[in-house]
């Protein structure tokens, strides 16, 4: 699943776990779709920042574990290497601050 976060100036498309996990964070529900206003921005930024101040530095997403006999063992395809959590915030944090600037809401949605 992907997520898309759109404010009136932009859009981003973020891998779902990490989006959830983000978004439980800046203290909502997690719930896709919705939405935070403008004037609760502030608020949902200032939590964000705190939630990745402590755990920013988990993995996201979690390295595969690989299974005896796991289909994906035979693959030669590369994987995507793990991120820490707080570097998949950092487009996020810059739509936020944008949208706290221009007094936009934020809404997400499955894209």
């Amino acid at each position: 699943m992907l997520v898309r976060f759109s404010t009136r100036f932009g859009q981003l498309l973020m891998q779902g776990e990490p989006a959830v996990v983000l978004i439980r964070l800046g203290g909502h529900s997690g719930t896709v779709p919705s939405a935070v206003l403008a004037a609760e921005l502030p608020g949902f930024l200032a939590k964000l920042r705190t939630g990745l101040e402590l755990q920013g530095d988990q993995v996201s997403p979690p390295p595969p574990v690989k299974e005896s006999g796991g289909a994906w063992e035979d693959e030669e395809e590369p994987r995507e290497r793990p991120i820490k959590l707080r570097l998949r915030a950092v487009p996020l944090l810059d739509m936020l601050d944008t949208a706290i600037k221009q007094q936009s809401d934020m809404f997400w949605e499955k894209a």
